[in-house]
């Protein structure tokens, strides 16, 4: 039996799964880091965290491991979007990496809309100028660590450097290179325009691979330290959200994914770069070869309901404290509540807006209030459905993943306001094990991902829509939506 293994580099952990030849985790391993969060919209970690956690890990799972190491064929990864790794001529980290989730850059994002033009910047790069990317990252340490900035031979994504360290060679895939804002998405290519009107050396930009491309192999160095064999292939991966649509099998026409964690995202499979959404969501290069997807995003999702479940009932478990939901009807008897606790995202991109209960009543208990919370997450996840929908998608089958799919009384509730067969999988390990199948595609175990994903991905339990619970979703959607104006 051959093994690869899948490591999935988080913004709180980095997750090694060993996968053998049936789709199969034959071990998981898990090692966390810290945020570093020195000011209020500041959001950094030391790459150096990295590479000696995964480090760690990778050591662990060789020594754990049911096989010898000479039976594990090839690695990929999967890692957080966004972040910004500055290296200097020797590929030395300049400063910490500045994270997806930094808010720092408000002004470099008007800066870019300015210089770039909002029209040209979504026929470029599909999406619009949000603090979470990276060329608004690029150009503060620009506008604010001038002598820093200087330094800088080129940038890296948070998992391309950790697999430059294990192998040696720098690049970064399509999928996270789309979300960088300097991507070219018809061209394929990073962006002359973009880099020439912000002002930034387009030289610094990494060579671009596909996610199933070998990038390597594991160094001599790495190998001694792991336990690993050197020269164990290592394949360049994918973003998180792209692997995580490899690994619920998200790789046709008419499958989306709804991943409902802290926050939450609808993402769908797109077959071409052609469509145009003005930007309402985000469009980005998928990790399977010459795809795409689309994706809305809703800032406070599962957040939500831990929030609220913190607020009043910390010491209980979440499944106790949805004890009695299932005996809600739609609506929560008039209690409507909207996800806005840390603005949004998708459709609305708003900072600023703040979330509110409305129609509370004395005859409301706590039951009612979960159940609005549940309720109001998924009308935002919702509304990135509709956007889809009214630009002509067919979606009729949703893969659930994260911690909306761990209660089935909300996986019904998914199927019902989504109008749509509801999926659970069998395992649910997302960007983990798409990291995994993209090794085992790229080891050539497999002619397609699809294939693989018939191999590796097994339904669980499938949830059909209510009819007469989808009618009373549909006008109480409707309700939802006009509380945001």
């Amino acid at each position: 039996m051959k093994y690869v293994i899948g490591v999935d580099l988080g913004t709180s952990a980095v997750k090694l799964l060993l996968v053998d030849q049936n789709g199969d985790i034959a071990l998981e391993v898990s090692k966390s880091y810290p945020l570093i969060q020195e000011k209020n919209g500041y959001s950094e970690q030391d790459p150096e965290v990295w590479v000696e956690e995964t480090l760690a890990g990778l050591k662990e799972l060789v020594q754990q491991a049911p096989c010898p190491a000479s039976d594990i064929e090839g690695m990929s990864f999967s890692g957080q979007m966004h972040g910004l790794v500055l290296l200097d001529n020797e590929k030395k980290p300049l400063r910490n990496a500045i994270l997806w989730n930094d808010t720092r850059t408000t002004k470099q994002c008007r800066d870019i809309l300015h210089q770039v033009g909002e029209d040209r910047l979504l026929a470029i790069t599909k999406n619009p100028a949000l603090e979470g990317f990276t060329l608004p990252k690029i150009l503060w340490v620009k506008e604010n660590e001038p002598e820093l900035y200087g330094k800088a031979s080129t940038f890296v994504l948070p998992k391309d450097y950790l697999r430059y360290r294990l192998t040696g060679e720098i690049a970064m895939d399509y999928s996270d290179a789309a979300g960088t804002l300097l991507l070219d998405l018809s061209a394929n290519d990073w962006s002359k325009e973009i880099c020439d009107a912000v002002g930034i050396n387009i030289e610094i930009c990494p060579p671009l691979v596909s996610s199933s491309d070998q990038t390597g192999v594991v160094e001599a160095g790495v190998a001694e330290q792991t336990g690993l064999r050197a020269h164990t292939k290592v394949f360049a991966g994918g973003a998180d959200n792209a692997c995580g649509a490899i690994g619920s099998g998200i790789l046709s026409d008419g499958k989306t994914l709804c991943s409902i964690g802290t926050s939450g995202v609808i993402l769908s499979y797109e077959s071409s770069r052609d469509k145009d959404f003005g930007g309402k969501v985000h469009y980005f290069n998928h990790g399977a070869p010459d795809a795409y997807y689309t994706m809305g995003v809703t800032l406070a999702a599962g957040d939500s309901l831990r929030w609220f479940k913190d607020v009043y009932a910390p010491q209980e478990t979440f499944e106790a404290f949805a004890k009695g939901v299932e005996e809600v009807s739609p609506g929560s008897r008039g209690l409507l509540f909207t996800p806005y606790i840390s603005g949004e995202r998708t459709p609305h991109a708003d900072a600023n807006i703040r979330g509110s209960f409305i129609g509370m009543t004395h005859s409301h208990t706590r039951r009612e209030f979960v159940h609005a919370v549940m309720e109001g997450i998924t009308f935002s996840l919702n509304e990135s459905l509709e956007i889809f929908r009214e630009n002509g998608k067919t979606i009729d089958t949703i893969v659930s993943t994260g911690g909306g799919a761990k209660n089935e009384y909300w996986l019904q509730m998914q199927a019902d306001i989504f109008n749509a067969e509801v999926v659970k999988l069998s395992s649910e390990q997302g960007p983990g094990v798409g990291a995994a199948m993209l090794a085992a595609y790229g080891c050539g175990w497999f002619d397609t991902l699809e294939g693989c994903a018939d191999e590796f991905l097994t339904i669980e339990k499938t949830f059909s829509p209510d009819k007469e619970k989808v009618e009373s979703y549909k006008k109480l959607f409707h309700i939802y939506q006009d509380v945001y104006a």
